[in-house]
């Protein structure tokens, strides 16, 4: 295993433009999976050659239905693996899969309460009731086909989502940052459950197979 480019259980961040990227990065190695951050237009080729096992679409500054809005490369969404999406990649998600994207008109921004949804994978184990971070102006009004709406707040109608047949998963709101208290756990759901992956990665691992 080494640190870029061929790690076993890796996740890559697709960088959507976010200021939190390399904290969702970090987050990710905290869970003890080896993650790295790429640019948002990589090619499906480059991500199979870096051994990806899943990937997170981070959040960014740009509106998904405006003019030359960063968007991945159109066929990743076809390579059958697991994908987070968080504020404007859950936002991509929805817009790419056939769900509905709005300004709604109400910015919502700070400490947001949430109301979950029984039986989601991504909240498996967690409180139906949780404090998130939530920072954005657009809002996801409607799922894609096939997702399930498994968070709410009272501006954003879905603020979470899933496909679990599809392993495709998103979030409004920003589990990287402390704010969020339950966050992380959120992130291990995605990287444990959703991605099977293993908390096996540690600097000393990389040091050791370097």
């Amino acid at each position: 295993m080494s640190a870029g480019g061929g790690a076993a259980e890796s996740v890559l961040v697709l960088d959507f433009g976010a200021q939190y990227a390399q904290l969702i990065a970090r987050r990710v190695r905290e869970c003890k999976v080896y993650s790295e951050i790429v640019p948002h237009d990589i090619t499906p080729e480059e991500i199979r050659r870096k051994g990806a096992r899943a990937l997170i679409f981070s959040g960014g500054p740009s509106s998904v239905y405006q003019e030359g809005a960063p968007r991945p490369h159109p066929e990743i969404l076809e390579m059958g693996l697991p994908v987070l999406g968080i504020c404007y990649g859950h936002q991509l998600l929805a817009q790419s899969l056939g769900g509905k994207v709005e300004p709604t008109g109400i910015r919502e921004y700070g400490k947001t309460e949430m109301e979950v949804t029984a039986g989601s994978m991504l909240f498996e184990e967690l409180p139906l009731q949780q404090t998130v971070w939530m920072s954005h102006g657009d809002t996801v009004t409607e799922a894609p086909p096939g997702f399930r709406v498994t968070a709410r707040t009272a501006a954003s109608p879905v603020a979470a989502m899933e496909d679990v047949s599809r392993r495709l998963f998103g979030v409004q709101f920003h589990p990287e940052v402390a704010h969020t208290p339950l966050g992380k756990e959120v992130l291990k759901n995605f990287l444990y459950s959703a991605a099977d992956l293993l908390p096996s990665w540690t600097m000393v691992s990389i040091i050791e197979q370097a």
